[in-house]
Protein backbone atom coordinates (compact mmCIF):
# COMPACT_ATOMS: atom_id res chain seq x y z
CA UNK A 1 0.00 0.00 0.00
CA UNK A 2 1.72 3.31 -0.96
CA UNK A 3 1.99 6.16 1.78
CA UNK A 4 1.58 9.86 1.49
CA UNK A 5 4.84 11.07 2.99
CA UNK A 6 4.39 12.70 6.48
CA UNK A 7 6.60 15.84 4.98
CA UNK A 8 7.03 18.50 2.69
CA UNK A 9 9.25 17.11 -0.09
CA UNK A 10 10.12 20.29 -0.78
CA UNK A 11 11.69 21.46 2.51
CA UNK A 12 12.30 18.05 3.70
CA UNK A 13 11.67 19.77 7.67
CA UNK A 14 9.95 17.27 10.22
CA UNK A 15 6.41 18.96 10.16
CA UNK A 16 4.59 20.25 13.26
CA UNK A 17 2.90 17.78 15.39
CA UNK A 18 -0.86 17.80 14.86
CA UNK A 19 -3.07 17.49 17.62
CA UNK A 20 -4.53 14.57 15.55
CA UNK A 21 -1.28 12.80 15.06
CA UNK A 22 -1.39 10.42 17.22
CA UNK A 23 1.97 10.06 17.72
CA UNK A 24 1.82 13.34 19.87
CA UNK A 25 0.15 12.94 23.78
CA UNK A 26 -2.56 15.06 24.95
CA UNK A 27 -1.69 18.22 27.05
CA UNK A 28 -0.79 16.90 30.50
CA UNK A 29 -4.24 17.83 33.07
CA UNK A 30 -6.42 18.02 30.05
CA UNK A 31 -10.22 17.41 30.78
CA UNK A 32 -13.46 18.62 28.83
CA UNK A 33 -15.01 20.49 32.11
CA UNK A 34 -14.49 23.72 31.87
CA UNK A 35 -12.44 25.37 34.68
CA UNK A 36 -14.27 27.62 37.76
CA UNK A 37 -13.89 31.29 36.87
CA UNK A 38 -11.27 33.02 39.32
CA UNK A 39 -11.67 35.07 42.53
CA UNK A 40 -11.64 38.45 42.63
CA UNK A 41 -7.71 38.24 45.35
CA UNK A 42 -6.84 36.28 42.41
CA UNK A 43 -7.64 38.00 39.79
CA UNK A 44 -5.56 41.33 41.88
CA UNK A 45 -2.85 39.08 42.33
CA UNK A 46 -2.40 38.28 38.46
CA UNK A 47 -2.98 42.04 37.15
CA UNK A 48 0.06 42.66 39.55
CA UNK A 49 1.74 40.26 38.77
CA UNK A 50 1.38 41.21 34.85
CA UNK A 51 1.98 44.92 35.50
CA UNK A 52 5.65 43.67 37.00
CA UNK A 53 6.47 41.15 33.91
CA UNK A 54 5.34 43.51 31.55
CA UNK A 55 7.96 46.51 33.16
CA UNK A 56 10.72 43.17 33.01
CA UNK A 57 9.77 42.75 29.49
CA UNK A 58 10.11 46.13 28.18
CA UNK A 59 13.18 47.14 29.80
CA UNK A 60 14.74 43.83 28.05
CA UNK A 61 13.12 45.17 24.52
CA UNK A 62 14.88 48.70 24.88
CA UNK A 63 17.85 46.89 26.16
CA UNK A 64 18.11 44.63 23.02
CA UNK A 65 17.42 47.81 20.83
CA UNK A 66 19.93 49.39 22.18
CA UNK A 67 22.53 46.55 21.59
CA UNK A 68 20.80 45.47 18.32
CA UNK A 69 20.32 42.20 19.28
CA UNK A 70 17.68 39.72 17.79
CA UNK A 71 16.67 41.89 15.48
CA UNK A 72 18.51 39.36 12.42
CA UNK A 73 16.58 36.07 11.68
CA UNK A 74 17.60 32.96 12.89
CA UNK A 75 20.55 31.26 12.43
CA UNK A 76 20.14 27.98 10.36
CA UNK A 77 21.20 25.28 12.67
CA UNK A 78 23.60 22.24 11.13
CA UNK A 79 20.39 20.36 9.40
CA UNK A 80 18.97 23.58 8.22
CA UNK A 81 22.79 24.20 6.49
CA UNK A 82 22.75 20.71 4.84
CA UNK A 83 19.69 20.30 3.59
CA UNK A 84 20.64 23.84 1.90
CA UNK A 85 23.33 22.87 0.35
CA UNK A 86 21.41 19.47 -0.92
CA UNK A 87 18.59 21.75 -1.82
CA UNK A 88 21.61 23.72 -4.61
CA UNK A 89 23.53 21.35 -5.35
CA UNK A 90 26.35 22.03 -3.22
CA UNK A 91 28.28 19.60 -0.82
CA UNK A 92 27.48 20.20 2.89
CA UNK A 93 29.97 20.31 5.02
CA UNK A 94 31.19 16.78 6.67
CA UNK A 95 29.56 17.92 10.38
CA UNK A 96 26.15 19.31 9.04
CA UNK A 97 26.05 15.70 6.62
CA UNK A 98 26.42 14.45 9.99
CA UNK A 99 23.77 16.05 11.70
CA UNK A 100 21.32 15.91 8.74
CA UNK A 101 21.78 11.65 8.89
CA UNK A 102 21.18 11.58 12.53
CA UNK A 103 17.80 13.91 12.41
CA UNK A 104 17.17 11.60 9.30
CA UNK A 105 17.31 8.56 11.12
CA UNK A 106 15.25 9.37 14.39
CA UNK A 107 12.74 10.86 12.05
CA UNK A 108 12.11 7.48 9.55
CA UNK A 109 11.95 5.50 13.30
CA UNK A 110 8.46 6.74 13.61
CA UNK A 111 7.63 7.52 10.21
CA UNK A 112 9.13 4.17 8.46
CA UNK A 113 6.80 4.31 5.40
CA UNK A 114 8.19 8.06 4.69
CA UNK A 115 9.53 7.66 1.37
CA UNK A 116 11.03 11.55 0.59
CA UNK A 117 12.94 11.21 4.07
CA UNK A 118 14.25 7.88 3.59
CA UNK A 119 15.51 9.18 0.20
CA UNK A 120 17.31 11.74 1.39
CA UNK A 121 18.71 9.56 4.33
CA UNK A 122 20.24 7.07 1.47
CA UNK A 123 21.97 9.84 -0.49
CA UNK A 124 22.95 11.26 2.34
CA UNK A 125 24.66 7.87 3.26
CA UNK A 126 26.18 7.97 -0.16
CA UNK A 127 28.01 11.43 0.18
CA UNK A 128 28.65 10.32 3.71
CA UNK A 129 30.83 7.07 2.60
CA UNK A 130 32.53 8.66 -0.69
CA UNK A 131 33.98 11.89 1.40
CA UNK A 132 34.73 9.49 4.31
CA UNK A 133 36.23 6.45 2.32
CA UNK A 134 34.10 4.01 4.86
CA UNK A 135 32.41 2.16 2.35
CA UNK A 136 30.52 0.18 4.43
CA UNK A 137 27.79 2.85 4.57
CA UNK A 138 26.90 1.97 0.70
CA UNK A 139 25.00 -0.94 1.87
CA UNK A 140 22.88 1.02 4.53
CA UNK A 141 22.32 3.69 1.41
CA UNK A 142 21.24 0.60 -0.87
CA UNK A 143 18.89 -0.69 1.77
CA UNK A 144 17.13 2.49 3.08
CA UNK A 145 16.74 4.04 -0.68
CA UNK A 146 15.25 0.55 -1.55
CA UNK A 147 13.12 1.41 1.22
CA UNK A 148 11.96 4.30 0.00
CA UNK A 149 11.10 2.90 -3.53
CA UNK A 150 8.96 0.40 -1.85
CA UNK A 151 7.37 2.90 -0.08
CA UNK A 152 6.33 4.87 -2.86
CA UNK A 153 7.56 3.51 -6.40
CA UNK A 154 9.73 5.22 -9.13
CA UNK A 155 7.32 5.17 -10.94
CA UNK A 156 4.88 7.60 -8.97
CA UNK A 157 7.09 10.39 -8.30
CA UNK A 158 9.98 9.27 -6.34
CA UNK A 159 12.49 10.18 -8.38
CA UNK A 160 14.94 11.08 -5.88
CA UNK A 161 15.11 7.48 -4.72
CA UNK A 162 16.54 6.63 -8.51
CA UNK A 163 19.10 9.54 -8.35
CA UNK A 164 20.13 8.37 -5.11
CA UNK A 165 20.66 4.51 -6.95
CA UNK A 166 22.52 6.63 -9.81
CA UNK A 167 24.56 8.38 -7.10
CA UNK A 168 25.58 4.94 -5.51
CA UNK A 169 26.51 3.53 -9.12
CA UNK A 170 29.13 5.75 -9.88
CA UNK A 171 30.47 5.65 -6.11
CA UNK A 172 30.64 1.75 -6.98
CA UNK A 173 32.21 2.51 -9.77
CA UNK A 174 29.55 0.84 -11.96
CA UNK A 175 28.97 3.85 -14.30
CA UNK A 176 26.37 1.57 -16.84
CA UNK A 177 24.27 1.52 -13.93
CA UNK A 178 24.24 5.03 -12.96
CA UNK A 179 23.49 5.53 -16.21
CA UNK A 180 20.29 3.69 -16.43
CA UNK A 181 19.03 5.00 -13.70
CA UNK A 182 19.76 8.41 -14.49
CA UNK A 183 18.56 8.26 -17.71
CA UNK A 184 15.41 6.57 -16.45
CA UNK A 185 14.65 9.47 -14.40
CA UNK A 186 15.50 11.83 -16.99
CA UNK A 187 13.41 10.04 -19.74
CA UNK A 188 10.25 11.25 -16.59
CA UNK A 189 11.25 13.90 -15.43
CA UNK A 190 13.44 15.58 -17.96
CA UNK A 191 13.56 19.12 -15.99
CA UNK A 192 14.41 17.19 -12.47
CA UNK A 193 17.80 19.16 -12.33
CA UNK A 194 19.54 16.84 -9.81
CA UNK A 195 19.84 13.75 -11.85
CA UNK A 196 22.00 15.88 -14.27
CA UNK A 197 25.26 15.62 -11.63
CA UNK A 198 24.85 11.81 -11.85
CA UNK A 199 24.73 11.59 -15.38
CA UNK A 200 27.93 13.39 -15.92
CA UNK A 201 29.83 11.45 -13.80
CA UNK A 202 28.29 8.64 -15.66
CA UNK A 203 28.81 9.61 -19.11
CA UNK A 204 32.58 10.67 -18.06
CA UNK A 205 33.16 7.49 -16.30
CA UNK A 206 32.29 5.66 -20.13
CA UNK A 207 34.33 7.69 -22.00
CA UNK A 208 31.08 9.70 -23.94
CA UNK A 209 32.45 12.85 -24.00
CA UNK A 210 29.59 14.04 -26.20
CA UNK A 211 26.81 12.82 -23.16
CA UNK A 212 28.50 14.42 -20.94
CA UNK A 213 29.19 17.96 -22.38
CA UNK A 214 25.07 17.77 -23.50
CA UNK A 215 24.46 16.84 -19.86
CA UNK A 216 26.39 19.57 -18.30
CA UNK A 217 25.09 22.17 -20.75
CA UNK A 218 21.25 20.97 -19.53
CA UNK A 219 22.34 21.27 -16.41
CA UNK A 220 23.83 24.41 -16.90
CA UNK A 221 20.33 25.85 -18.08
CA UNK A 222 18.27 24.13 -15.10
CA UNK A 223 20.94 25.23 -12.18
CA UNK A 224 22.35 28.38 -12.64
CA UNK A 225 25.44 29.58 -10.12
CA UNK A 226 28.38 27.83 -8.71
CA UNK A 227 26.89 23.79 -8.75
CA UNK A 228 26.96 24.77 -12.91
CA UNK A 229 30.35 26.56 -12.78
CA UNK A 230 31.95 23.62 -11.04
CA UNK A 231 30.85 21.29 -13.61
CA UNK A 232 31.73 23.28 -16.50
CA UNK A 233 35.25 23.60 -15.17
CA UNK A 234 35.57 19.97 -14.97
CA UNK A 235 34.21 19.37 -19.01
CA UNK A 236 36.83 22.06 -19.74
CA UNK A 237 39.76 20.46 -18.10
CA UNK A 238 38.83 16.88 -19.67
CA UNK A 239 39.24 18.44 -22.75
CA UNK A 240 42.44 20.18 -22.26
CA UNK A 241 41.11 23.92 -21.91
CA UNK A 242 43.08 24.93 -19.55
CA UNK A 243 42.41 28.79 -19.73
CA UNK A 244 38.98 28.40 -20.26
CA UNK A 245 38.67 25.55 -17.28
CA UNK A 246 40.66 28.48 -14.92
CA UNK A 247 38.21 31.29 -15.80
CA UNK A 248 35.74 29.25 -14.75
CA UNK A 249 36.84 27.51 -11.94
CA UNK A 250 37.82 31.22 -10.73
CA UNK A 251 34.05 31.82 -11.00
CA UNK A 252 33.04 29.43 -8.89
CA UNK A 253 35.35 30.04 -6.43
CA UNK A 254 34.46 33.87 -5.90
CA UNK A 255 30.57 33.48 -6.02
CA UNK A 256 31.02 30.05 -3.35
CA UNK A 257 29.31 31.52 0.32
CA UNK A 258 29.57 28.17 1.99
CA UNK A 259 32.51 26.82 3.72
CA UNK A 260 32.42 23.36 1.94
CA UNK A 261 31.55 25.02 -1.11
CA UNK A 262 34.19 27.26 -1.42
CA UNK A 263 36.59 24.70 -0.01
CA UNK A 264 35.80 22.73 -3.11
CA UNK A 265 36.01 25.58 -5.38
CA UNK A 266 39.71 26.36 -4.05
CA UNK A 267 40.27 22.60 -4.27
CA UNK A 268 39.69 22.41 -8.03
CA UNK A 269 42.05 25.36 -8.26
CA UNK A 270 44.76 23.22 -6.76
CA UNK A 271 44.30 20.59 -9.19
CA UNK A 272 44.48 23.26 -11.84
CA UNK A 273 47.73 24.33 -10.51
CA UNK A 274 48.92 21.36 -10.21
CA UNK A 275 48.37 20.19 -13.55
CA UNK A 276 50.19 23.12 -15.21
CA UNK A 277 52.98 22.63 -13.48
CA UNK A 278 52.57 25.27 -10.17
CA UNK A 279 53.46 23.51 -7.25
CA UNK A 280 53.71 26.45 -5.14
CA UNK A 281 50.41 27.90 -6.39
CA UNK A 282 48.92 24.41 -5.63
CA UNK A 283 50.04 24.65 -2.09
CA UNK A 284 48.23 27.94 -1.14
CA UNK A 285 44.69 26.88 -2.89
CA UNK A 286 45.28 23.90 -1.17
CA UNK A 287 46.25 25.29 2.24
CA UNK A 288 42.96 27.80 1.51
CA UNK A 289 40.79 25.15 1.18
CA UNK A 290 41.85 23.24 4.35
CA UNK A 291 41.73 27.06 6.35
CA UNK A 292 38.21 26.77 4.72
CA UNK A 293 36.39 23.64 5.50
CA UNK A 294 39.18 21.67 7.33
CA UNK A 295 37.01 18.42 6.45
CA UNK A 296 38.38 18.54 2.78
CA UNK A 297 40.74 15.50 3.47
CA UNK A 298 41.29 15.54 -0.31
CA UNK A 299 43.02 18.68 -0.24
CA UNK A 300 45.71 17.19 2.24
CA UNK A 301 46.53 14.85 -0.39
CA UNK A 302 46.60 17.21 -3.15
CA UNK A 303 48.91 19.26 -0.93
CA UNK A 304 51.34 16.65 0.02
CA UNK A 305 51.35 15.98 -4.08
CA UNK A 306 52.30 19.58 -4.65
CA UNK A 307 54.79 19.69 -1.58
CA UNK A 308 56.56 16.63 -3.23
CA UNK A 309 57.23 18.39 -6.26
CA UNK A 310 59.00 21.52 -4.30
CA UNK A 311 61.14 18.60 -2.32
CA UNK A 312 59.32 19.92 0.84
CA UNK A 313 59.63 15.87 1.39
CA UNK A 314 59.28 15.74 5.42
CA UNK A 315 55.84 17.76 4.66
CA UNK A 316 54.96 15.78 2.04
CA UNK A 317 55.65 12.58 4.58
CA UNK A 318 53.55 14.69 7.25
CA UNK A 319 50.77 15.72 4.84
CA UNK A 320 50.26 11.87 3.03
CA UNK A 321 49.48 10.09 6.30
CA UNK A 322 47.31 12.75 7.54
CA UNK A 323 45.26 12.06 4.28
CA UNK A 324 45.15 8.49 4.71
CA UNK A 325 44.38 8.27 8.18
CA UNK A 326 41.39 10.50 7.74
CA UNK A 327 40.35 9.76 4.17
CA UNK A 328 42.19 6.02 3.25
CA UNK A 329 41.71 6.20 -0.44
CA UNK A 330 43.94 3.34 -2.34
CA UNK A 331 44.88 5.75 -4.83
CA UNK A 332 46.69 7.93 -2.04
CA UNK A 333 48.46 4.76 -0.39
CA UNK A 334 49.90 4.39 -3.88
CA UNK A 335 51.35 7.93 -4.38
CA UNK A 336 52.66 7.94 -0.90
CA UNK A 337 54.25 3.91 -1.99
CA UNK A 338 55.88 5.65 -5.05
CA UNK A 339 56.99 8.50 -2.92
CA UNK A 340 58.92 5.99 -0.18
CA UNK A 341 60.29 3.69 -3.11
CA UNK A 342 61.51 6.72 -4.59
CA UNK A 343 63.57 7.68 -1.81
CA UNK A 344 65.17 4.26 -1.57
CA UNK A 345 62.65 3.45 1.50
CA UNK A 346 62.20 0.13 0.51
CA UNK A 347 60.58 -1.36 3.73
CA UNK A 348 58.21 1.83 3.63
CA UNK A 349 56.95 1.37 0.27
CA UNK A 350 56.10 -2.35 0.47
CA UNK A 351 53.85 -1.30 3.79
CA UNK A 352 51.97 1.22 1.83
CA UNK A 353 51.37 -1.22 -1.40
CA UNK A 354 49.93 -3.82 1.23
CA UNK A 355 47.69 -1.48 2.59
CA UNK A 356 46.70 -0.86 -0.99
CA UNK A 357 45.81 -4.21 -1.64
CA UNK A 358 44.08 -4.35 1.57
CA UNK A 359 42.08 -1.23 0.80
CA UNK A 360 41.20 -2.42 -2.67
CA UNK A 361 39.84 -5.84 -1.05
CA UNK A 362 37.82 -4.12 1.49
CA UNK A 363 36.12 -2.04 -1.22
CA UNK A 364 35.44 -4.92 -3.26
CA UNK A 365 33.41 -6.43 -0.40
CA UNK A 366 31.27 -3.15 -0.35
CA UNK A 367 30.55 -3.55 -3.52
CA UNK A 368 33.39 -0.99 -5.12
CA UNK A 369 35.10 -1.34 -7.81
CA UNK A 370 38.90 -0.51 -7.29
CA UNK A 371 40.23 -2.26 -10.43
CA UNK A 372 41.61 0.91 -12.11
CA UNK A 373 44.01 2.04 -9.03
CA UNK A 374 44.45 -1.84 -8.23
CA UNK A 375 46.06 -2.35 -12.01
CA UNK A 376 47.89 0.73 -12.12
CA UNK A 377 49.63 -0.57 -9.28
CA UNK A 378 50.26 -4.01 -11.01
CA UNK A 379 51.75 -2.50 -14.16
CA UNK A 380 54.77 -0.66 -12.24
CA UNK A 381 54.91 -2.69 -9.03
CA UNK A 382 53.57 -6.09 -9.71
CA UNK A 383 52.47 -8.14 -12.51
CA UNK A 384 51.33 -6.25 -15.61
CA UNK A 385 49.78 -9.32 -17.31
CA UNK A 386 47.20 -9.03 -13.95
CA UNK A 387 46.99 -5.31 -14.88
CA UNK A 388 45.67 -6.03 -18.37
CA UNK A 389 43.34 -8.67 -17.37
CA UNK A 390 41.70 -6.16 -14.71
CA UNK A 391 41.66 -3.48 -17.15
CA UNK A 392 40.34 -5.38 -20.30
CA UNK A 393 37.10 -6.12 -18.06
CA UNK A 394 36.90 -2.52 -17.47
CA UNK A 395 36.59 -1.88 -21.19
CA UNK A 396 34.57 -4.56 -21.42
CA UNK A 397 31.93 -3.05 -19.01
CA UNK A 398 32.17 -0.24 -21.38
CA UNK A 399 34.49 2.06 -18.87
CA UNK A 400 36.94 3.96 -21.55
CA UNK A 401 37.09 7.14 -20.09
CA UNK A 402 41.03 8.67 -20.77
CA UNK A 403 42.38 7.25 -17.61
CA UNK A 404 41.24 3.69 -18.47
CA UNK A 405 42.63 3.96 -21.97
CA UNK A 406 46.01 5.05 -20.54
CA UNK A 407 46.14 2.43 -17.80
CA UNK A 408 45.29 -0.09 -20.44
CA UNK A 409 48.05 0.97 -23.08
CA UNK A 410 50.83 1.11 -20.09
CA UNK A 411 49.64 -2.02 -18.95
CA UNK A 412 49.96 -4.03 -22.24
CA UNK A 413 53.27 -2.22 -22.84
CA UNK A 414 54.75 -3.38 -19.82
CA UNK A 415 53.13 -6.75 -20.20
CA UNK A 416 55.46 -6.72 -23.59
CA UNK A 417 52.79 -5.73 -26.01
CA UNK A 418 53.48 -2.52 -27.16
CA UNK A 419 52.36 -2.06 -30.76
CA UNK A 420 48.35 -3.01 -29.06
CA UNK A 421 49.44 -0.83 -26.23
CA UNK A 422 50.34 2.32 -28.38
CA UNK A 423 46.52 2.24 -29.56
CA UNK A 424 45.18 2.96 -26.01
CA UNK A 425 47.86 5.27 -25.46
CA UNK A 426 47.21 6.97 -28.11
CA UNK A 427 43.25 7.32 -27.56
CA UNK A 428 43.85 8.54 -24.29
CA UNK A 429 46.07 11.26 -25.57
CA UNK A 430 43.61 12.47 -28.18
CA UNK A 431 41.13 13.20 -25.40
CA UNK A 432 43.03 16.53 -25.27
CA UNK A 433 43.28 16.46 -21.46
CA UNK A 434 46.85 17.79 -20.80
CA UNK A 435 48.23 15.31 -18.18
CA UNK A 436 52.07 14.81 -17.96
CA UNK A 437 51.27 10.85 -17.24
CA UNK A 438 49.71 10.25 -19.99
CA UNK A 439 52.39 12.01 -22.14
CA UNK A 440 55.34 10.28 -20.96
CA UNK A 441 53.22 6.63 -20.77
CA UNK A 442 52.91 7.50 -25.06
CA UNK A 443 55.94 8.73 -25.69
CA UNK A 444 57.87 5.89 -24.03
CA UNK A 445 56.39 3.25 -26.21
CA UNK A 446 56.66 5.20 -28.86
CA UNK A 447 60.15 5.03 -28.25
CA UNK A 448 59.99 1.37 -27.73
CA UNK A 449 58.39 1.36 -31.67
CA UNK A 450 61.62 3.02 -32.89
CA UNK A 451 59.04 5.79 -33.33
CA UNK A 452 61.12 8.69 -32.43
CA UNK A 453 59.89 11.41 -33.21
CA UNK A 454 56.79 11.26 -31.58
CA UNK A 455 58.81 9.41 -29.56
CA UNK A 456 60.34 13.00 -28.40
CA UNK A 457 57.37 15.05 -29.08
CA UNK A 458 55.45 13.10 -26.41
CA UNK A 459 58.07 12.95 -23.53
CA UNK A 460 59.00 16.74 -24.33
CA UNK A 461 55.28 17.33 -23.91
CA UNK A 462 54.98 15.48 -20.39
CA UNK A 463 57.82 17.43 -19.20
CA UNK A 464 56.54 20.71 -20.44
CA UNK A 465 53.40 20.10 -18.92
CA UNK A 466 54.15 19.16 -15.20
CA UNK A 467 58.11 18.77 -15.03
CA UNK A 468 57.20 16.98 -11.61
CA UNK A 469 53.97 14.67 -12.44
CA UNK A 470 55.34 11.97 -10.46
CA UNK A 471 58.68 11.35 -7.98
CA UNK A 472 59.46 7.84 -10.02
CA UNK A 473 58.15 8.67 -13.62
CA UNK A 474 59.36 12.44 -13.79
CA UNK A 475 63.26 11.49 -13.70
CA UNK A 476 62.59 8.74 -16.32
CA UNK A 477 60.81 10.85 -18.34
CA UNK A 478 63.88 13.23 -18.13
CA UNK A 479 66.78 10.63 -19.01
CA UNK A 480 64.42 8.95 -21.65
CA UNK A 481 64.31 12.77 -23.49
CA UNK A 482 68.07 12.98 -22.98
CA UNK A 483 68.37 9.65 -24.49
CA UNK A 484 67.32 10.97 -27.51
CA UNK A 485 68.96 13.54 -28.00
CA UNK A 486 67.78 16.94 -29.79
CA UNK A 487 66.69 16.79 -33.71
CA UNK A 488 69.27 16.83 -36.47
CA UNK A 489 69.78 20.07 -37.87
CA UNK A 490 68.74 19.15 -41.32
CA UNK A 491 65.02 18.53 -40.28
CA UNK A 492 62.86 15.11 -40.06
CA UNK A 493 64.69 13.60 -42.48
CA UNK A 494 66.50 11.33 -39.84
CA UNK A 495 64.64 11.16 -36.55
CA UNK A 496 66.65 8.39 -35.15
CA UNK A 497 68.18 9.25 -32.05
CA UNK A 498 72.51 9.14 -32.17
CA UNK A 499 74.10 5.90 -31.66
CA UNK A 500 76.25 5.32 -28.26
CA UNK A 501 79.83 6.63 -28.36
CA UNK A 502 82.88 6.38 -29.62
CA UNK A 503 80.90 6.49 -32.70
CA UNK A 504 82.70 9.56 -34.28
CA UNK A 505 80.49 10.37 -36.89
CA UNK A 506 76.84 8.90 -36.40
CA UNK A 507 75.33 10.27 -39.21
CA UNK A 508 77.80 9.37 -41.91
CA UNK A 509 77.18 5.74 -40.27
CA UNK A 510 73.75 5.90 -40.21
CA UNK A 511 73.61 7.39 -43.94
CA UNK A 512 76.11 4.30 -45.04
CA UNK A 513 73.46 1.83 -43.86
CA UNK A 514 71.17 2.71 -46.73
CA UNK A 515 70.33 2.03 -50.25
CA UNK A 516 70.56 5.41 -52.26
CA UNK A 517 68.96 6.11 -55.66
CA UNK A 518 71.60 6.80 -58.16
CA UNK A 519 71.97 10.67 -58.84
CA UNK A 520 70.03 11.44 -55.28
CA UNK A 521 71.66 12.21 -52.15
CA UNK A 522 70.09 11.51 -48.59
CA UNK A 523 68.35 14.45 -46.72
CA UNK A 524 70.53 13.94 -43.63
CA UNK A 525 73.75 14.20 -45.34
CA UNK A 526 72.89 17.54 -47.49
CA UNK A 527 72.03 18.98 -43.96
CA UNK A 528 75.24 17.56 -42.74
CA UNK A 529 77.40 18.80 -45.61
CA UNK A 530 75.42 21.07 -48.20
CA UNK A 531 77.07 22.11 -51.01
CA UNK A 532 78.59 25.09 -51.55
CA UNK A 533 77.58 25.76 -55.24
CA UNK A 534 73.89 24.70 -56.03
CA UNK A 535 72.88 21.60 -58.44
CA UNK A 536 71.04 23.39 -61.23
CA UNK A 537 67.91 21.41 -61.28
CA UNK A 538 66.96 18.78 -58.42
CA UNK A 539 64.45 15.44 -58.87
CA UNK A 540 61.09 16.02 -58.30
CA UNK A 541 58.65 13.25 -57.19
CA UNK A 542 57.75 10.60 -59.85
CA UNK A 543 62.02 10.52 -60.42
CA UNK A 544 60.90 13.32 -63.39
CA UNK A 545 63.72 16.53 -62.96
CA UNK A 546 62.43 19.82 -61.47
CA UNK A 547 63.69 23.10 -62.90
CA UNK A 548 64.96 25.82 -60.17
CA UNK A 549 62.89 29.18 -60.02
CA UNK A 550 64.86 30.85 -62.07
CA UNK A 551 65.48 28.39 -64.36
CA UNK A 552 62.15 28.25 -65.20
CA UNK A 553 61.68 31.81 -65.39
CA UNK A 554 64.75 32.15 -67.77
CA UNK A 555 62.98 29.49 -70.17
CA UNK A 556 60.21 31.68 -70.22
CA UNK A 557 61.98 35.01 -70.92
CA UNK A 558 63.48 32.73 -73.98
Amino acid sequence: MDVMPQQDPESRQPPEPSPQDPYVMPAEGATAVPPPPPTLRTTLRRAAFGAVAAGVLLAGALVAVEDGDGDGPKEPGPVERAEAATTAGSPASLSDLTALIGDRQKWVESHPEDAPSLATLGTAYVEWARRSADATYYARAEETLKRSLEARPGERGNGEAWVGLAALANARHDFLAAKRWGETVRKQQPKTWSVYPVLIDAYTGLGDQKAATAATEKFGELRKGVPALARTAELYRGQGWREDALATAREAADRATQPAEKAEALHRLGELAWERGEPEEAVAQFDAALRTDAGHHASLAGRARALVALERTDEALSAYQSALEKLPRPEYALELGELYESLGLDGDARTQYAALREMVAAAEKAGVDESLVLARFEADHGDPDAAVELLRGQWAKQHRSAAVADALGWALHRAGESEEGLEYARRAADTGVRNASYAYHLGVIQRELEDYGPARRSLEQAVRTNPAFSPLAAPLAEEALEALGEPPAGGPGDMQPPPPPPAPEPETKRETKREAKPGTSSPSASAAAPSKSPAPSEAAPGGRTAEKPEAAEASKSA
